[in-house]
Order: structure tokens, then sequence, then C-alpha cells
């Protein structure tokens, strides 16, 4: 049968198991053999990754052609009018093209949220907001280039959810295994 992990990545965790240049990867956090990401998350994203040992698992989580949905917490600097997040909702024009259509809503600050160290950086004289963004698609520092498309360049970039999967319970570092679905 199948495993699959649950993982809560933190800020600065390369999303693999190796690195020549001795920086922190899943490795230093999961002693679990034959298991690999189904998806990446950027070093200086956080939260939901999923590792499994099968092939086909893997591709189904991770390949854009089944648009299993991926939800994020985003801290933009600013805060998106209705025009911005319409924008975000419509499909943002990137240099790689045109995005899906996405959701997205703004949102008060994730309850039970753990301090991010380093912690952002903050400018006394522009606020910030929460949004919540549900993509379909998973191109290169996508939700980045999305948010700095619309005028609100990120701060914070927490994945809380892949498909039916959630961070819910998971502190930053633990991981679980789970039942594939």
């Amino acid at each position: 049968m199948a495993r699959l992990i649950r993982f809560n990545k933190p800020y600065g965790t390369l999303p693999q198991f190796t690195d020549g240049d001795g920086r922190q990867t899943l490795a230093d956090w999961i002693d679990l053999p034959g298991v690999y990401p189904a998806g990446r998350l950027d070093r200086d994203s956080e939260g939901l990754m999923l590792l499994t040992d099968d092939g086909r698992l893997q591709a189904r989580i991770a390949d854009p052609r089944h648009k299993l949905a991926k939800t994020y917490w985003v801290q933009v600097e600013g805060t998106p009018e209705d025009a911005a997040l319409a924008a975000l909702r419509k499909g943002v024009d990137l240099k790689d093209g045109r995005t899906r259509p996405a959701k997205a809503r703004r949102i008060a600050e994730p309850a039970g949220l753990w301090p991010r160290t380093p912690p952002i950086r903050v400018r006394k004289s522009v606020p910030d907001c929460w949004i919540e963004l549900v993509l379909t698609e998973g191109r290169n520092r996508q939700v980045r280039r999305m948010t700095a498309a619309v005028g609100h360049p990120t701060l914070r970039l927490i994945r809380c959810r892949i498909g039916t999967w959630s961070l819910d319970g998971l502190a930053p570092g633990q991981w679980e295994q789970v039942a594939p679905g």
C-alpha cells in the first residue's frame, strides 16, 4: 500500500532531501527512506507538503493536468482592492503566459499561526493584509508572481491545503503518515 506523508515545511527548508551547500533540507525533518515530494514549495515558503513512495499518487498530486486545488494563505504588502482580487480571480498575465483563474479573497490572519523565523519585514508606513488564494496549477513561484503583478508583493506564503489534505494540527517541522485518499 502506498505511503503518504503530510509535512509542515518550515521556512528556510529546501523541498528536497539533499543539498551540496549545507542548507536545511527535508532530511533534517523526515527520516523515512523511499518517500519523495509530490510537488515543491519554495525554500522561503512554509506549510503543507505531501510526500509519497507511489509514483502514480505523486503524479496525481503534483501534475497540473489533474487540477488538484492548492490553497495558500498569503500575507501581502498593502491592502488589495476589489479590482486586484478580481484580477487574480480572472487570471494574471505573467512572462510565461496567463495563469488559470484562481479563487482569491481577503481573510483575517489565520488563527493559531506560528511566528516565522526570521520575521517578515515590516514597514510602518505600509499596511499588510492576508489573502487566501486557491490555484489549480503550479508554476515556479506563481503565487509570488501573481500578487506582485497586481501590485501587492508577497511578504509571507503558507500552503495550507492540497486537495483534501490540510495543514491542520501540524506544527512547523512535524509530519505524519495519512491515508492516500
